[in-house]
């Protein structure tokens, strides 16, 4: 178990909301977001292990990742709190729920389903990081240029260069901690539950119109894991709807909440 770095958004004296970011993320991007909920809880935004501020760890496995964040927990001194999880942060959460119902009042799943994926997008977006020579780098932008021939999302390219941070010699390194990380996709890819778990308190899926990772084919297996589930899709969204229709995101969360 290593010890998380968190940010706290606001909402001090309400009820906590915690927040897991997704693959490559950090709690940086739920800032703006999460300052919108801080009216309706408070709001505290989790650095998973081997990424943003926390420790670099292994392994990188989806029950490590629940004993960091119950550990994480236990140090704030809070028994219940209302769970909220994009991507495979949403994993995490999915997970946490169903091995410790009695921690969880509430659950959010952000743009994630409970089975396997299998991303050739990660693994290009992988592959572009590992290749990335940081030595002769001079800028993010030119980070951006160099993934080109690797990802061609141009959201993504400028997404993994918030990964890269300043040396005290001027150079570039990666936050996060790439040979893990890279090493680890496989787990990080698969379902985590397993037959027979379940988590029956409110729960909340929210999906991206635009997104390919809820399909109505996934509904059976959210309703298994998640009998007291309700599924909102925000048509004009991708895989972030958090980011890409804030306004409307905020509003379903707060409204669940």
């Amino acid at each position: 178990m290593v010890s998380l770095f968190h940010r706290d958004l606001g909402g001090e004296g309400r009820a906590p909301l915690v927040v897991l970011h997704g693959l490559l993320g950090s709690s940086r991007n739920w800032l703006t977001t999460g300052k919108d909920l801080a009216d309706a809880r408070q709001v505290l935004a989790l650095d998973l292990r081997n990424h943003g501020q926390s420790p670099h760890a292994e392994p990188m496995t989806y029950a490590a990742m629940v004993e960091d964040v119950l550990g994480w927990m236990d140090a704030q001194g809070l028994k219940k709190v209302a769970l909220m999880g994009h991507s495979m942060g949403g994993k995490v959460a999915m997970a946490l729920a169903c091995r410790h119902p009695e921690r969880v009042e509430k659950l959010i799943v952000v743009d994630i389903a409970p089975k396997d994926y299998l991303s050739h997008a990660h693994r290009s977006e992988f592959a572009a990081m590992n290749e990335l020579r940081l030595d002769t780098l001079q800028s993010r932008a030119e980070a951006e240029l160099r993934f080109e021939a690797r990802v061609g999302d141009w959201a993504m390219r400028k997404f993994l260069t918030t990964n890269l941070e300043r040396t005290e010699a001027g150079g570039w390194r990666w936050t996060v901690n790439l040979p893990a990380l890279t090493a680890a996709l496989p787990e990080v890819e698969r379902n985590p539950l397993g037959e027979g778990e379940s988590f029956a308190g409110p729960t909340l899926f929210v999906a991206g119109g635009k997104s390919r990772y809820v399909q109505a084919g996934d509904l059976g297996a959210i309703e298994a894991h998640f009998p007291g589930a309700r599924v909102e899709i925000i048509a004009g969204s991708g895989h972030n709807p958090h980011m890409e229709t804030r306004t409307e995101f905020v509003a379903l969360v707060r409204a669940f909440l």
